[in-house]
């Protein structure tokens, strides 16, 4: 597997970018696309006028949280949105979780300027996470829908919501951004933008970010470089050409899974052995020390590697007067591998060389091609549209052991394994078709949507090497899925909003899928499984006057068919799951945000969500495991957000508080960890021109300010029925007080 993605595909959006007129920055103007105003005055946050639950934030709500800062971290002081992540900024994917309204991240939709992220799992099948997709520095702004996510979402995931992120479009201006962070634990992150300004409707940046950093405990470092180009040309009246290429190179040392039992008895900040070798090989050996009782309680280390190039070419026309085009071609290519240091499988076994320890890799590769497509129409009162998806994706994924005779920094991508386990080779065709209209009644005072879709997604698998499915397929398709909303402006400052939808998911790929099973077990369960769905109805209202910005939504959900990978064992052993169709689950709950903005420079924002999702059904594993009526899992009860934001003059403060109540870790509820509140505060000042400098500005971020002790993710090593000993390994501990300076240059 080459250690890079191939970039053929890549060349004409890079060939856009690269071939640049002289080059320099001024600060950049936020994308046309994308929210991106920093007031009441000219954005609503809540999504005024909308059919569905909608969230909106900008770039300038980034600025609590460090440059680098994953911006789902962010999405999660808007109301039904639940993230956690080990580290400060939220960038470590293996312990990355959001959820909405108690659907978990696989089962929720991402774009990126409309490309389709994928369900942006750690195994990541179809997509990449998004801040591997775009430089958080290059965000515009970000659109969260808690429930119903638009009609022509292209996502085969979104059963539970849609996040939609929009980068910024390049300056009109001619200039160069600089910006150097450095931190707690090494942190050191460089940052530079250059924009060629507008000429006769082009313009373009290119971006770049060199970041790194130490584990806050443990030895290791968390490495990511990027680079981000995007180019625009407006032509007409109203028509548009945007071409963009993004790649990522990121390598991130792991932190080691905990459980209670492990907290209680090794401390909070027990981690992997590395740099302890010795102690590594005899825990392997079965000699312990130092409160260690089990091989599994550490590891010698691991690694996260991911290599991304992101491209696309987007057309949006004006054909006329009343009709519009928007087409979409993109590329993705990735190459990843995971690295355990695996005390189950020796190296070198039956030699003189033998060691108790080898690496395990689970490697993966994308492949993926598609375009979208829209057609707008304005005739008669109705505002039609109609769109097409269509994507084709080649998915790798294997399990692989290398032979080691010492310790080594695994911080690369491994070649020729010595053994291989398992290989599988996806191929999937996704095609999506959507129709929908908006019309306006009453004097335009309540305005009616309505539409439906027809997705159908095809995955074939191929299994070169080991006995899992073979020459096997499934297919999941919906001829008609219903979308239908209003809005009604009940007076100048309030109004009353309604939605409904149909959704269903793809099959999952990979690790954990109906596919990565023995062939027996994939034959006897394919012809009864069915894909996943959900039903959802929210209705809510909306208030907005000077000054400040209300909504309150209810919402009933059903999901249905709800497919189970059921861990067989600890996650370092990779046994393959148990794959079951376990029922439904009932969501209900409420969601509420205010507003406010007293005086011109402070604004006071505020999210309280309220959630009951529970299990409706048993299931059989060995028995029948009692999850009826039992609360799903990682799903907080009751979540709360405030902001306060003050930029008098030069100054820019601001206070963020979360409140995030308990959660239960196994299905049958025999395991939850306490609720607890996170604080981030940063301060900024806008020195203004120094010396050739058009502006200079310097920041300093805390997250965790407080410096509390809590655990944030959980089920991030598998999801168990139940944990009477407390001592699964699937948990991880948030990051304590964390502090960032950041001096930037604008000329």
């Amino acid at each position: 597997m080459p250690s890079h993605a191939p970039l053929r595909r890549n060349l004409l959006a890079l060939l856009v970018c690269a071939s640049l007129p002289s080059l320099a920055a001024a600060e950049t103007a936020p994308a046309t696309d994308a929210p991106s105003a920093t007031t009441l005055d000219s954005i609503s946050v809540i999504g005024r006028g909308e059919a569905r639950q909608v969230q909106r934030v900008t770039a300038e709500d980034m600025k609590v949280l460090p440059p680098g800062a994953n911006p789902l971290k962010l999405l999660a002081t808007k109301p039904g949105v639940h993230f956690e992540s080990a580290d400060a900024t939220g960038a470590y994917e293996w312990s990355t979780t959001i959820s909405l309204r108690g659907f978990n991240q696989n089962r929720l939709g991402y774009t990126l300027d409309g490309i389709p992220l994928g369900n942006m799992a750690y195994g990541n099948s179809n997509g990449l996470h998004i801040s591997r997709a775009v430089i958080s520095e290059n965000l515009g702004g970000a659109e969260v829908s808690t429930g119903i996510g638009a009609l022509g979402t292209p996502s085969t995931s979104n059963l539970g919501g849609v996040f939609q992120f929009y980068s910024i479009d390049p300056s009109t201006e001619y200039g160069v951004v600089l910006a150097q962070s450095f931190g707690s634990d090494s942190a050191r992150r460089s940052y530079a933008r250059l924009d060629t300004g507008e000429h006769q409707g082009f313009a373009a940046y290119l971006s770049g970010v060199y970041s790194e950093g130490d584990k806050w405990k443990g030895k290791g470092s968390q490495e990511l470089k990027q680079f981000n180009s995007k180019a625009t040309y407006n032509f007409g009246a109203d028509s548009r050409i945007t071409a963009l290429f993004n790649a990522s190179r990121r390598v991130e040392a792991d932190y080691q899974d905990l459980s209670l039992e492990m907290i209680d008895r090794l401390g909070w900040d027990w981690d992997n052995y590395a740099p302890d070798w010795d102690r590594a090989v005899a825990a392997a050996r079965g000699k312990f020390s130092g409160g260690v009782n089990s091989p599994w309680d550490a590891y010698y280390s691991g690694h996260g590697l991911r290599n991304d190039d992101l491209s696309s070419i987007a057309g949006d026309f004006g054909l006329n007067e009343s009709m519009r085009l928007k087409v979409n071609v993109y590329n993705h290519s990735n190459r990843g591998q995971g690295h355990w240091f695996s005390p189950s499988n020796p190296s070198n076994p039956g030699t003189s060389r033998e060691i108790p320890i080898s690496i395990r890799t689970t490697e993966y590769a994308i492949d993926r091609t598609g375009v979208t497509s829209a057609f707008t129409w304005n005739v008669a009162g109705h505002e039609l549209e109609a769109g097409l998806w269509y994507e084709d994706n080649g998915h790798s994924v294997q399990r692989n052991f290398y032979y080691i005779d010492g310790p080594i920094t695994d911080d690369f991508f491994l070649r020729n394994p010595d053994q291989r386990v398992w290989h599988q080779r996806y191929t999937t065709i996704t095609r999506q078709f959507y129709v929908q209209d908006r019309f306006r009644l009453f004097d335009d005072r309540l305005t009616i949507d309505i539409g439906a879709k027809s997705p159908n997604t095809r995955t074939s698998v191929r299994t070169p090497l080991g006995s899992y499915a073979n020459n096997s397929s499934l297919t999941s398709k919906k001829g008609f899925l219903p979308q239908a909303g209003f809005n009604f402006k009940l007076n100048e400052g309030n109004e009353i909003f309604g939605s409904f939808a149909k959704n269903i998911a793809a099959y999952a790929l990979g690790v954990g899928s109906p596919f990565n099973v023995p062939q027996a077990a994939f034959d006897a369960s394919a012809k009864n499984l069915k894909p996943e769905q959900s039903r959802t109805i929210e209705l809510g209202w909306r208030g907005y006057g000077q000054g400040y910005e209300a909504s309150v939504a209810v919402y009933d959900v059903k999901f249905d068919n709800r497919l189970l990978a059921i861990a067989q064992c600890v996650g370092i052993l990779g046994c393959p799951a148990l794959f079951s169709n376990v029922g439904s689950v009932t969501s209900r709950g409420a969601e509420a945000t205010l507003q406010l903005k007293p005086m011109q420079d402070l604004t006071w924002s505020n999210a309280l969500s309220w959630n009951d999702s529970t299990y409706d059904n048993d299931y059989v594993n060995n028995g029948v495991v009692p999850t009826r009526g039992k609360k799903t899992v990682d799903t907080p009860e009751w979540m709360f957000a405030s902001t306060l934001a003050w930029t008098p003059g030069p100054w820019d403060l601001r206070l963020a508080a979360n409140h995030v109540g308990k959660r239960y870790v196994t299905y049958t509820n025999d395991v939850s960890v306490p609720s607890y509140w996170l604080v981030n505060a940063s301060v900024a000042y806008d020195v203004g021109k120094l010396g050739p400098a058009q502006n200079l500005t310097v920041a300093l971020n805390l997250t965790n300010l407080t410096d509390k002790r809590y655990l944030s993710s959980i089920n991030t090593n598998g999801t168990y029925a139940a944990d009477p000993t407390r001592s699964l390994a699937t948990m991880q501990v948030g990051a304590p007080r964390q502090v960032m300076a950041t001096a930037t240059v604008h000329f």
